[in-house]
């Protein structure tokens, strides 16, 4: 199974998001966690990678797994830690590898494209104060198929 530490940082109402190139979808910056790592370790790392930025006391905010399913099949697996920060240091990054670092309007990040997932989860934990857990189900086109956050579900 993979894992992944994010962030999402937050500064005088703005989250610092990355548009992918694939589908134009906006995301968090963060990625894949390495051997030995702790996943706070693994946050920072990732952070400072994609951003330039620095994360300071970066706050776990949510746990989450995710399948990708095609005719019933388990084809891939992955567990991602979120994490929520106010504080950083460094100076943005005039260029990410990854896509286009932007710092959007608290107010507008649930209108923006993204996977359907990652809107939920920027959804729950923007609102909630305690770590939030859920789980994903989506087709390998990125379809997602069902969810379940904190004892909601859905299936589309």
């Amino acid at each position: 199974m993979q894992q992944v530490a994010n962030c999402i940082l937050l500064k005088q109402d703005h989250i610092l998001l990355l548009k992918k190139p694939k589908h134009g979808w906006y995301a968090m910056p963060g990625g894949k966690m390495e051997s030995g790592e702790t996943i706070k370790e693994a946050v920072i790392r990732e952070y400072k990678e994609e951003t330039n930025l620095t994360i300071q006391n970066p706050r776990l905010a949510g746990v989450f797994t995710f399948n990708v399913l095609q005719d019933d099949q388990q084809m891939k697996e992955w567990m991602m830690y979120t994490f929520t920060c106010q504080d950083y240091s460094g100076k943005l990054a005039d260029f990410c590898r990854e896509g286009e670092l932007q710092w959007v309007p608290v107010n507008q990040v649930l209108q923006l494209p993204m996977a359907e997932g990652d809107r939920l989860i920027y959804k729950h934990i923007l609102e909630s104060k305690h770590v939030v857990s859920g789980t994903f189900t989506y087709t390998p086109k990125d379809d997602l198929i069902t969810y379940r956050i904190d004892g909601s579900s859905d299936t589309k």
